[in-house]
């Protein structure tokens, strides 16, 4: 079972499978264009902003372009367009208290499930999907403005976050310590891999105080992961996974979205592996 519904679906057109690619099932042959057909008839409008929604809006947004319609098992037909002006209007909805911080000048605002923070991993999937439109050329020149203060606020967060998880971890039993260390992760990796897929798709080049918050969040990262590599979570991960599986799984899925987003903003960049990518 996928952990987020259409994840896979999004992670294959991410990685540059064409909707023409097909894979040879247990079953009989699946082509992606099937996939993603079956994502457009499922297709209801409260999926644009409902927490679990990012990834199929990823999904969509990235085998579709901008002008396109698709039409649902209801017989509604959907313009991707106004799909994905929605979904941006309820971005900013969700981090407008964090804007009206930001703007205030207060040092933090703490996290209550409220907002992006309803949102699987802290609402960063879902500013992907909603970014990842802004590849096109067109949606680049009629959003950048508003994109451009949603990624201040995401900078905003990389303070506001670390201040309440280290008092948290300051007080925290022992017990307690790892969960904190692997939300730590979840966050600092997680806004690297945002804020660098934000750069690849649509040209955003950070200013000189924008790229000094990426070093910082980079170097917030690396001391998570010493903390977590001197308590022993790396080498005790199989005794981890028998007597806490959810925090193993955390633990190994946001070491992987650390990895990457590390990659991301790493000069020179690192290289992805030497095989031969998809056909695009």
């Amino acid at each position: 079972m996928e952990p987020h519904p259409a994840l896979q679906l999004k992670s294959l057109l991410h990685a540059g499978y064409p909707v023409r690619h097909r894979f040879n099932a247990s079953w009989g042959p699946v082509m992606v264009q099937a996939l993603v057909e079956q994502l457009q008839l499922d297709f209801r409008p409260s999926l644009v902003a409902h927490p679990e929604g990012a990834w199929a809006l990823d999904a969509l947004s990235l085998a579709m372009e901008p002008g396109a319609t698709f039409r649902t098992s209801e017989g509604t037909t959907v313009h991707i367009d106004a799909v994905m002006r929605d979904a941006l209007a309820t971005l900013e909805a969700a981090q407008a208290e964090l804007s009206a911080a930001m703007r205030a000048g207060r040092t933090q605002v703490p996290k209550r499930k409220q907002g992006i923070y309803a949102h699987p991993c802290g609402g960063l999937h879902y500013f992907q999907a909603v970014a990842g439109w802004a590849r096109h050329a067109s949606v680049r020149k009629a959003w950048r403005k508003r994109l451009d203060a949603q990624v201040d606020v995401l900078l905003y967060r990389l303070d506001s976050e670390g201040r309440q998880y280290e008092a948290a971890l300051a007080d925290a039993p022992f017990a307690h310590r790892l969960p904190l260390l692997v939300q730590m992760l979840k966050f600092q990796g997680h806004l690297l891999e945002t804020l660098g897929r934000y750069r690849d798709d649509t040209r955003w080049r950070p200013t000189k105080a924008q790229q000094q918050t990426v070093e910082r969040a980079r170097t917030a990262l690396e001391h998570t992961v010493r903390r977590l590599e001197a308590g022993g979570a790396f080498d005790g991960w199989p005794a981890l996974a028998e007597r806490q599986p959810q925090l193993a799984l955390d633990l190994l899925g946001d070491t992987c979205h650390a990895a990457r987003g590390e990659a991301l903003w790493r000069t020179p960049a690192v290289s992805a592996p030497a095989a031969q990518a998809p056909a695009r």
